[in-house]
């Protein structure tokens, strides 16, 4: 007589996350149910299989379901992008749009105690935060002059809408050593090799991070990240690279024009999108199906399109088929833009180490509020201090470079991800800078995939021309 189906959790209050790990593992060689592999162990037990399977024999999948809940607070936001650079896990941050930071809110690299250009560096901080204090209170009665209360608009509204107004033009002074809190739930596989990464960095206090993680998670899993370690690869390019070929990188001009550029494309993605659609749901060969969509005529092509994208709700995931064509991109934009764009995790990204060499973005509503003068003396003042600190400390000095700073990121996604990335980033709430960079995407997308263009569409009327025009005075 079959088995009723059973569908029930385990419970982490009652099991430990190595337990509920051995209790799924077993299944595959145990007729019992979970529940009964379950009640069987003990923390002991669960410490010596994960020694014997995990850690012996390789089979790490089975960390995979030893699931934590991490809770890292008053890190920089240096630091917040080594540790959201894992993929396999998901973040929720402090954002620089809804809060506002406070004077001493920022990390004084260990590397620096001690130094004379310490106190500098200090200096330098509290007058990005004092003067992001002062510009957030120009910009608030700008815009209370303004945009002045609307009728049935209740007063919480309105100082929500002008402080967040505020804050997405002033946080271009928060440098990169800002503390920020960071909530982080992980599996135990990936959050090993997220600790091996951290205890590999070139930063102290990446480092720290990592011993600090690895130290709290071992109360709940001390069997699997227990052989968490430095990486001699990883410390090989942190130490010898980049390798001198006689160019002179910091003497490279950079140009606005060429701040987004295409390096890469599937010249055959759209046939082999569509192949693969046909090859999902016929019985024949992938060479077969490619040919029969490649002798297709171009309305049979925008139907099977149609049938792919055009039926999408405003909720719906398309089908994973749009993965087989992809784009890569040389993306330049403000650090403030790239803080966003990197919690985009399903694509590659390779970005390059935050410096002022880039030049640095001005928004608009600093200029009208008369802030325009003072933020741009400020950049070029910690412009000239980052060069001087990037002589002694080459990494460190990223701490004090502001979110104003342009930074290069070599991005490779394909067009699933990228339909995701410009519907939610080209949004009238996401921050004009990201939105910039999503209404250049949907440019791009759509000249090298026609067939597909109708689908990729930004909800609002703006153009990138139009979000430069608006909300920048510079953007070099």
């Amino acid at each position: 007589m079959p088995q009723p189906r059973r569908i029930y959790l385990l419970d982490p209050k009652q099991l430990s996350p190595e337990t509920i790990a051995v209790a799924f593992a077993k299944t595959s060689r145990s007729p019992q149910s979970f529940e009964e592999i379950a009640s069987e162990l003990s923390e002991k037990k669960s410490a010596d299989f994960h020694e014997k399977w995990v850690v012996g024999y390789g089979h790490s999948s089975v960390a995979e379901h030893a699931v934590l809940h991490v809770a890292i607070e008053n890190i920089s936001r240096l630091a917040v992008e080594c540790l959201e650079s894992n993929r396999l896990a998901s973040y929720t941050e402090k954002s620089s749009r809804y809060q506002v930071w406070e004077r001493e809110h920022f990390h004084i690299p260990q590397e620096l105690l001690g130094h004379p250009l310490e106190s500098e560096y200090i200096r330098c901080c509290q007058l990005l935060f004092d003067h992001y204090q002062l510009a957030l209170g120009k910009v608030t009665e700008y815009l209370k002059r303004q945009h002045p209360i609307r009728e049935n608009e209740s007063e919480r509204t309105y100082q929500q809408h002008l402080k967040s107004a505020a804050a997405d033009a002033c946080r271009y002074f928060l440098p990169a050593g800002s503390l920020a809190n960071v909530g982080m739930t992980i599996n135990a596989r990936a959050l090993e090799h997220a600790i091996i990464k951290m205890l590999s960095h070139p930063l102290m206090e990446v480092r720290e991070i990592g011993r600090e993680i690895k130290a709290v998670s071992q109360k709940n899993v001390p069997t699997l990240v227990k052989y968490a370690n430095e990486n001699v690869y990883l410390k090989f390019f942190e130490d010898s690279y980049p390798p001198d070929f006689g160019i002179n990188s910091k003497k490279q001009s950079v140009d606005s024009s060429n701040w987004f550029t295409c390096v890469d494309c599937y010249e055959k993605g759209e046939d082999l999108i569509l192949a693969a659609l046909l090859y999902r749901f016929d019985q024949m060969p992938f060479a077969i199906a490619l040919s029969t969509i490649q002798c297709l005529p171009e309305p049979e092509k925008k139907k099977l399109a149609g049938d792919l994208l055009g039926h999408l709700g405003d909720h719906d995931i398309p089908l994973r088929e749009l993965e087989y064509a992809g784009i890569s991109i040389d993306i330049l934009m403000d650090q403030g833009a790239y803080f966003e764009f990197k919690r985009h995790r399903m694509m590659t990204q390779t970005p390059q180490i935050l410096s002022t060499l880039n030049g640095f973005a001005m928004p608009s509503l600093l200029v009208d509020a008369g802030y325009g003068e003072q933020f741009k003396q400020d950049m070029e003042e910690i412009s000239g201090f980052y060069a001087e600190l990037q002589r002694f400390f080459p990494q460190a000095a990223s701490y004090i470079v502001p979110n104003a700073f342009n930074r290069r990121v070599l991005v490779q996604m394909n067009l699933r991800s990228a339909l995701h990335f410009i519907k939610l980033r080209s949004a009238p709430n996401a921050h004009f800078s990201i939105r910039r960079v999503a209404l250049r995407m949907l440019q791009e997308v759509s000249d090298r995939f026609p067939l597909f263009t109708r689908y990729f569409q930004s909800i609002t009327q703006e153009t990138v021309e139009s979000v430069e025009n608006t909300f920048f005075k510079k953007l070099i």
